[in-house]
């Protein structure tokens, strides 16, 4: 904040009212808080407007009292407020002496209070306030800021070179575990049979692939082995030895375990029952074998699942499905066991949209040896989108976003900002990417930009008033 606007707003208060509030002024540390005695105030300038004896943000332009009976402290010209350590003196030399002197040439001189009036000598407003002068190149229209070292030294102003950088772009999102569709067995019967025993496995185990589960006794199993059997005697006498292989396939298409048949190539005799055996290493999802039942074609009897590879199926918002591709590193964490991260890559993207949530669902496959994800279990994923390439970027302070443009200011040194119109992409690690209007190298504003926007606004902002003044 300037004194010009702070002088503005005193202004048109003042004139509304006799007593106004200024909020955010800053009085220097030199300025003394108090009464005046009679006979200080006999050698003190004439004071121009007056302050609460407390030093509260209360002014008026003529002498008052507080409530209480306290007469309001006069200010002089002298303590007047002032925020630039470059401001013009009480009396500014008059355009004629600056010339002389060899000092820049004031070109005219403007109101203390930001109002459109100019005048091209110097003078004093209705309060006894000198007039401001505008030298020649402070009102130049080239498109840059211009700030002076204490000020930007007091505003914090840091710049940094646009550098290229790979930018990490990590998107998070919600999913739950599921089962390998390509890992699950079913165990079932296609052909009429009775259980005769069950092993001791039971929902929950863990069996490994040729573990034995149940003995069965089918009368079509029986058959087709008495049938093999007997094509394997006679193929040892000159038998047809297609008809040999037709007989073992009739075994293979009633699903008689390989070690069952291998017994029988054996012991060269039909066995009344049949081991059956797990044909997969897994766990016991389904347990429907019970001794002594009799059980139909098709009737499920085991269903064994391999939980050693799972799949994590996270729903990505809508908003960010345009960053997921096939491929990209998937980081997943378990909230059951926190510490503990599990890898893996997109594999599928579901062609399909929740209607509901408004969130796409994409599949993950993970490894688990230690087999302690388990199936509908919930996890939080991060998916890395950068692509690995390093890309032009500036921090993310350096932007200026209004929804429709962007912008940053460039430091072109001693002072002089170019705000520039950019291009920016993807964001992560606190950095932008900046595909147009910056080149690798130039120096942009990182830190109270926002407060040099506002200090270039309020200068066109003076500069409009002068003009139209003048004209």
């Amino acid at each position: 904040m300037t004194r010009a606007i702070i002088g503005m707003v005193a202004a048109a208060l003042i004139a509304a009212a006799g007593t106004v509030v200024v909020i955010g002024v800053h009085r220097p540390a030199t300025s003394a808080v108090g009464a005046i005695t009679p006979a200080a105030a006999e050698e003190a300038p004439a004071p121009i407007y007056f302050q609460d004896p407390d030093g509260k943000p209360f002014y008026s332009p003529t002498p008052r009292k507080t409530p209480d009976g306290r007469d309001y402290r006069p200010v002089p010209a002298g303590a007047d407020v002032s925020f630039d350590e470059d401001a013009p003196a009480a009396m500014p030399p008059t355009p004629a002496a600056s010339a002389g002197s060899g000092e820049r040439r004031i070109k005219y001189y403007r109101n203390p209070m930001g109002l459109p009036d100019t005048s091209p000598t110097p003078k004093k407003d209705s309060m006894g306030m000198d007039y401001i002068p505008v030298y020649e190149g402070d009102d130049s229209d080239d498109g840059f800021v211009k700030l002076s070292p204490g000020k930007i030294q007091r505003t914090g102003v840091k710049s940094e070179p646009a550098a290229r950088r790979v930018i990490r772009t990590m998107v998070r999102a919600p999913g739950t575990i599921a089962l390998d569709e390509r890992r699950i067995s079913v165990i079932a019967m296609r052909s009429e049979s009775f259980i005769l025993k069950v092993a001791d496995v039971t929902t929950g185990s863990h069996v490994a692939k040729g573990q034995p589960l149940m003995e069965i006794y089918s009368p079509s199993v029986s058959s087709a082995a008495a049938e093999y059997l007997a094509t394997i005697t006679s193929k040892t006498i000159g038998g047809d030895v297609a008809y040999g292989r037709g007989s073992r396939q009739r075994l293979m298409n009633l699903d008689v375990p390989d070690a069952a048949i291998s017994a029988i190539e054996k012991s060269r005799t039909v066995p009344t029952s049949i081991e059956w055996t797990a044909p997969r290493d897994g766990i016991v999802l389904e347990r429907n074998a019970i001794e002594g039942m009799r059980v139909q074609p098709g009737g499920v009897l085991f269903r064994i699942a391999d939980h050693s590879v799972v799949w994590a199926l996270i729903d990505v918002a809508e908003r960010d499905l345009g960053m997921i591709a096939k491929g990209q590193p998937v980081a997943v964490k378990a909230r059951s066991f926190p510490g503990r991260e599990f890898s893996g890559k997109v594999d599928v993207i579901y062609p399909e949209i929740n209607k509901e949530t408004r969130t796409a669902r994409i599949r993950a496959e993970l490894q688990n040896p230690d087999l302690i994800l388990l199936h509908d279990m919930y996890v939080d994923a991060e998916i890395d989108t950068g692509t690995g390439e390093a890309v032009l970027s500036v921090p993310d302070s350096a932007v200026m976003d209004t929804g429709s443009r962007q912008a940053v200011f460039v430091d072109k040194g001693q002072g002089r900002l170019e705000p520039r119109e950019v291009k920016i992409g993807h964001r992560g690690g606190g950095y932008v990417e900046v595909r147009q209007g910056l080149a690798d190298g130039e120096a942009v504003v990182v830190s109270a930009n926002f407060l040099v926007d506002a200090e270039s606004n309020l200068k066109a902002a003076l500069k409009g008033f002068a003009e139209g003044a003048q004209q």
